[in-house]
């Protein structure tokens, strides 16, 4: 499979990259900065240097033109304000599922996060960043020709992976290390029966590929 992954430089992108290219998959990250290219390479995947708040549908469109699938794990990252929170965690997103769509990619993975609601109330910046998060994926869940799944991590950790997790429409809030999401993500490429889930993710007791197994119904 070709799989496009938007922020391709971001802590989980990185982690994903390496799994799906030793998987033998051909992934292309989109970074902003090309300084950031030596790393994906080393991750296995093809930088694509393209900056997702200037760019045009028909430009992300052309990147993905060919893909089987497209993952977004882009966002502002930490210190930046509300602004970019809605720029890129919204706006982004809504680009990159817009330019899927034209390309006729119809697997689609977000991650997004627990507590993402476009209603979220609060004038803090993780609350702007959730109500962005949550408009993305209200926009994304409109897209008739995506076959889209949602993940909403729990708090993130940079602790060593355990393949232990639990996922689920509905988990209540936790921790869980990056290196699972990322173990999540590249099982939820490959199962398009988890098509239509919003599911939320935490550390758990079942091994990663009996619980994407479980949520597909298989």
């Amino acid at each position: 499979m070709r799989i496009v992954i938007a922020g391709g430089h971001g802590q989980i992108a990185l982690r994903l990259e390496r799994l799906l290219s030793a998987g033998g998959h051909e992934v292309a990250g989109v970074i902003r900065n090309p300084e950031h290219a030596d790393d994906l390479r080393e991750a296995g995947a093809e930088p694509v240097v393209l900056d997702l708040e200037s760019a045009s549908v028909e430009m992300v469109a052309a990147v993905l033109q060919g893909a089987d699938a497209a993952v977004f794990a882009a966002g502002a990252g930490p210190g930046s304000g509300a602004e970019r929170k809605y720029t890129v965690d919204r706006g982004a997103a809504v680009l990159f599922a817009d330019a899927a769509e034209r390309a006729g990619v119809r697997r689609y993975i977000v991650v997004s996060s627990m507590g993402a609601d476009a209603d979220h109330p609060g004038d803090e910046v993780f609350d702007a960043y959730l109500r962005a998060k949550g408009a993305a994926d209200d926009y994304v869940r409109a897209k008739r020709n995506l076959d889209w799944t949602i993940l909403r991590p729990g708090m993130l950790t940079n602790d060593a992976g355990t393949g232990l997790v639990r996922l689920e429409a509905s988990t209540g809030r936790g921790p869980v290390p990056r290196d699972d999401v990322a173990a999540v993500l590249a099982e939820l490429v490959e199962t398009p029966a988890t098509a239509g889930l919003i599911l939320e993710l935490v550390s758990g007791s079942v091994p990663v590929s009996v619980a994407v197994k479980a949520v597909a119904g298989e």
